[in-house]
């Protein structure tokens, strides 16, 4: 039977860590870092997300805005918003919450918000800096799930790695960061599984992350003895929360694998809170 991989432990160890920090700079500088919230589009998944991050950030010593804004709002409106934030010194990072309005396009709201305010490690230059593997923020699931794989203490180099999702938050990220980490590192989508070779891929996996938000889509079957598995998907299913991964039969097969709820979730919003600090260090940096 798989160990278990939580993601609650590792997120209050590294909460830890940012309070210190927090609490050292704030000495240093006087100042805390500060990260604002946009929502235009009220929304119950979202609001739940929004309290839990404000939480989280007063916890660790960061001031934390919220900033709401009616569903009407147009593109030049939020961009006008932004950019007034971008240049505002009192404000760290700022994170646009999903979803938004219809007549919003989300990623050239997200272009707009200056790369050295970028909570969400989403804009184009940071994803860039991930490219050229020289970041310190990035995608909060993808940083998540790196952090899960670290604290596993296996070495990643010339491990056979397995993602299953695209997506801009996790898959696509992820490939780049598992490369960087000389894993050799297959992506697969909806065309994988439409040309009938995604069990294929799985069965080759030592290390298998899974994002796309289908429940069961991975059969316990497929898991390679011994992988360590990430499952990144959050599905409701009758009254149970379960993952991408039929989590029973992997976990027979499995070495370590994350539980759904109680994995990759409780680190997201810790991972925004450090890209926040990290995005403070290096404002104060450039001012000293």
């Amino acid at each position: 039977m798989a160990t278990l991989l939580k993601g609650k432990p590792l997120a209050d160890k590294i909460k830890v860590a940012i309070t210190q920090e927090v609490t050292e700079l704030v000495a240093r500088y006087g100042r805390a870092p500060k990260l604002v919230a946009i929502q235009a589009l009220e929304n119950a998944a979202s609001s739940v997300y929004i309290k839990n991050q404000k939480k989280v950030a007063e916890s660790l010593g960061i001031e934390y805005e919220l900033m709401e804004f009616p569903a009407g709002i147009s593109q030049s409106e939020l961009e006008k918003v932004i950019k007034r934030l971008n240049s505002d010194k009192s404000v760290t990072a700022m994170i646009l919450q999903l979803p938004l309005p219809g007549q919003i396009d989300a990623g050239r709201a997200l272009s707009v918000i200056s790369p050295d305010k970028d909570a969400e490690g989403m804009h184009p230059q940071n994803v860039g800096k991930i490219l050229l593997g020289k970041y310190s923020i990035g995608p909060c699931t993808a940083m998540a799930v790196m952090e899960l794989l670290a604290s596993t203490g296996v070495d990643l180099y010339g491990k056979e790695a397995v993602i299953v999702g695209h997506s801009e938050i996790a898959g696509k990220p992820l490939g780049l960061m598992l490369l960087n980490k000389f894993a050799t590192t297959t992506v697969c989508h909806i065309a994988t599984d439409k040309r009938g070779a995604l069990a294929d891929h799985v069965r080759r996996a030592e290390v298998l992350i899974v994002a796309v938000g289908k429940a069961s889509l991975i059969k316990g079957d497929w898991v390679r003895d011994q992988a360590i598995v990430i499952d990144v998907g959050i599905n409701k299913v009758g009254e149970r929360i379960v993952g991408d991964v039929e989590f029973e039969g992997a976990s027979a097969k499995a070495s370590q694998i994350t539980p759904v709820p109680g994995g990759v979730g409780p680190l997201t919003t810790t991972m925004l809170m450090r890209n926040t600090v990290e995005q403070f260090k290096a404002q104060l940096a450039g001012i000293e």
